[in-house]
């Protein structure tokens, strides 16, 4: 009784511990650290003058997104869109997408294109709800689905009910 009690106390405190190491180890192996992070706790902490920028597609955005976030898309992005609606290269922009790929490629793109002051969302959208802060749907109303893209993505959400086509 006493091993299965120990074993139940260090699933319940190591579960959480795994989960964020292997976010870490998913953004090592497919990022390049080119854009710095920014962590889900850091950006729910009062700022001014902060841009959020959705890098998923249209669908995974009217699903679930992050406050006042504005969707840039990934497969049709275009800096050009982004310079018309943020002319202000100084402009603190926060990039994200599901777990923090995709918001890296378009991180670099603004940064070519001249942004100074490009952050990444760690660990993405997934990270945001797994560690309990507030989500929107496309009328503005707070949400627990989450867009996970596929079913295979879906294992890094932690935390929300899973869409996915």
């Amino acid at each position: 009784m006493k091993n299965i009690l120990l074993v139940l106390i260090l699933v319940c405190f190591t579960t959480p511990i795994a989960a964020q190491k292997s976010v870490s180890k998913l953004l090592k192996k497919y990022n390049n650290n080119s854009i710095p992070y920014i962590s889900p706790q850091e950006l729910a902490m009062p700022k001014t003058d902060v841009i959020l920028l959705d890098s998923r597609e249209l669908k995974e955005y009217k699903t679930s997104h992050l406050k006042n976030a504005i969707h840039v898309g990934y497969d049709h992005f275009k800096v050009t869109n982004v310079e018309k609606i943020i002319p202000n290269k100084d402009a603190k922009i926060v990039v994200y997408c599901s777990v923090g790929i995709r918001s890296e490629h378009i991180g670099d793109s603004l940064k070519k294109a001249g942004y100074t002051h490009v952050e990444n969302l760690y660990g993405g959208i997934f990270e945001w709800k797994s560690n309990n802060l507030p989500v929107y749907n496309l009328a503005e109303k707070e949400t627990d689905s989450i867009h996970t893209f596929s079913k295979e993505w879906s294992e890094w959400l932690r935390k929300g009910i899973k869409v996915y086509e």
